[in-house]
């Protein structure tokens, strides 16, 4: 997969002397949505956040192997942190958005990258809010906070907030664990539409979900890829018997 959007070649992370990833091969499709699974604690989230480079404000941390993002090296000293999180937008488990309105929420990062013209702006603001399936909810409380809206609309204005800054590559770190099921759906199909244009790595625990949304699945356990395939195939005839035992629900 030449044209992989995020790979890492044995990468070995984790924090003081702990290796919470032992090893870890993986490619990322240019467009779809490609699925973490594994139990809590197997590395899911510390993998994707080796992408965007989260990982080095937590103590400890520490890494060894190649995180390239679209061919790039992630931990490249010349790449400035602020380019890669532009390049690399990121959503996390709880709706996290700024205490502002909806438009200063979306136009936060084009503001920050020196975007100043309104006809552009306004142009972001819309495009946005319509590919994050949100215009038609907002479009007359542009003006209004933020934290007036249910959750599962912050959750999708985050999405919005991260697209505004034109990612290649969005990071969903458990997107919908605190959504109910109805924001849920709303948000699956949000993550289906972005997935037609860019890269999308989501980390679940909810195997439906990802055999819902996700193209492709890598199944993590104790650190290491077990398996990693089409969700179709992984999830009806998984080649690994630890693979099989997790997704028919034997442990996790």
């Amino acid at each position: 997969m030449s044209d992989a959007a995020l790979v890492t070649r044995n990468l070995v992370a984790g924090f003081e002397n702990t290796e919470v990833l032992k090893g870890v091969t993986v490619e990322v499709p240019p467009r779809g949505v490609t699925a973490l699974i594994g139990p809590s604690g197997c590395g899911k989230s510390t993998l994707l956040r080796c992408f965007n480079r989260m990982n080095d404000h937590l103590p400890g941390f520490f890494r060894r192997g190649e995180v390239l993002v679209e061919g790039r090296d992630a931990y490249d000293p010349s790449w400035p942190l602020e380019a890669l999180r532009f390049q690399v937008g990121m959503v996390f488990q709880k709706p996290n958005p700024f205490p502002l309105s909806v438009r200063e929420n979306v136009l936060f990062g084009p503001r920050l990258a020196g975007v100043s013209k309104s006809d552009i702006l306004e142009e972001i603001l819309v495009r946005s809010l319509t590919r994050a399936q949100l215009w038609d909810e907002v479009k007359d409380r542009l003006g209004a906070s933020a934290l007036e809206f249910s959750g599962g609309q912050q959750q999708r204005l985050c999405i919005a907030r991260a697209l505004a800054s034109a990612p290649g590559i969005v990071l969903l770190d458990e997107p919908a664990s605190a959504l109910d099921p109805i924001a849920t759906a709303k948000l699956e199909e949000t993550i289906r539409e972005l997935a037609q244009e860019i890269a999308v790595l989501l980390v679940t625990h909810n195997m439906q979900q990802a055999a819902r949304v996700a193209h492709r699945t890598a199944f993590l356990y104790l650190g290491r890829l077990v398996e990693e395939g089409e969700t179709t195939q992984l999830f009806a005839a998984p080649r690994e018997k630890l693979t099989e035992e997790y997704v028919t629900g034997r442990f996790g």
